[in-house]
């Protein structure tokens, strides 16, 4: 450190702490702790433009009174301005109000309230239904036909349809009524899921399953995936291969709708439960199904096991829960916070 003392005068601070090998940093604190501490800052002098502190309080006072208390500063300067007085700038006037804490958005700002994400869970049939309506082109453009389908997500049963000329929430209430009776729903035992469309909100529907004892739950908006038991049935409707581009009559519309309801119902073999159809798992056949097709493959095992790598095959699990909004497991959870 004498080192660079001895050099500072000669070629300077840096160039002394560089030949040196010392950061000049711990030469100006060595410096500073020699020289003892620094002297007190004194108090920056008030300009002499500022305003006094009687004139801050006139400006306050004003901003304060009746007429200007919800008026902006621009305002509330031009009108003083009309009157033929002048008491500061705007920006003053905006300073002095930011120094009490009273500057902020006077408008009411449309708040968007915080929807939780819908977590539901069905071990068993008629637990959780899901329901949703979609449109089905008409005969001529701008011609709809409405088509309410409500799902039961644990075996994909469609356990309710209607194909009407307008959307209305009695209608849905009809359907949702008769549905719950046709399965014997009893209070305390449903769950019924749908998106925020009109109908799923309605009045007459909210009434009708607090009567039947069900819960509602509602999709977050702008987010189809929590309602994806229903978006995937609609999907399957209409990439079938005989979905017409458009339908010539209510009645027409209907007829097709039977045949693919049963067809879905009781033939169509879904990947989502093993490959049984939901006809099967909805009404508990699906461990029968299962071992019978256990029997096949295990006799086609004896018959050619070199066709088989290791062991003699399975069929596809049977469905053990349908989740919508599965909860995120803790380990996952926990790597997401950090």
């Amino acid at each position: 450190m004498e080192a660079v003392e001895v050099l500072t005068p000669e070629v300077g601070t840096r160039p002394a702490c560089a030949a040196m090998g010392i950061p000049p940093a711990t030469v100006y604190r060595h410096r500073d702790r020699r020289n003892g501490p620094p002297p007190p800052s004194r108090r920056r002098p008030s300009p002499a433009r500022a305003l006094v502190s009687q004139e801050r309080q006139e400006v306050l006072d004003v901003l304060h009174s009746e007429k200007f208390l919800d008026k902006a500063p621009q305002e509330v300067y031009a009108a003083l301005l009309d009157q033929g007085r002048y008491l500061c700038s705007i920006r003053t006037m905006y300073r002095l109000l930011e120094a009490n804490q009273e500057v902020r958005e006077r408008r009411d700002q449309l708040r968007h309230p915080s929807y939780a994400k819908p977590e539901l869970l069905a071990t068993a049939p008629n637990q959780v239904w899901s329901w949703d309506i979609t449109k089905l082109l008409g005969p001529v453009k701008w011609t709809y036909f409405y088509l309410y389908v409500i799902l039961d997500i644990f075996s994909r049963y469609v356990v309710g349809w209607m194909v009407a000329s307008r959307e209305s929430a009695l209608l849905a209430e009809k359907l949702i009524h008769e549905t719950c009776q046709k399965q014997g729903i009893q209070p305390g035992q449903l769950m019924i899921h749908a998106d925020r469309g009109p109908s799923m909100k309605s009045k007459p529907v909210a009434l009708l399953l607090s009567d039947l004892g069900v819960t509602k739950t509602h999709s977050r908006p702008h987010t189809r995936d929590d309602n994806p038991y229903s978006e995937a049935q609609f999907k399957t409707l209409k990439y079938r291969p005989d979905f017409p581009e458009r339908f010539g009559s209510l009645e027409d519309a209907r007829a097709f709708c039977q045949d693919f309801f049963r067809w879905y119902n009781t033939e169509h073999h879904h990947s989502g439960i093993g490959l049984m159809t939901p006809q099967v798992v909805h009404h508990g056949l699906a461990k029968e199904v299962f071992k019978a097709r256990e029997k096949v493959l295990f006799a086609a095992y004896e018959m050619h096991p070199e066709r088989f790598v290791r062991k003699a095959p399975v069929p596809l699990p049977l469905p053990q829960a349908a989740w919508i909004n599965p909860p995120k497991p803790a380990m996952e959870t926990e790597n997401l916070l950090h």
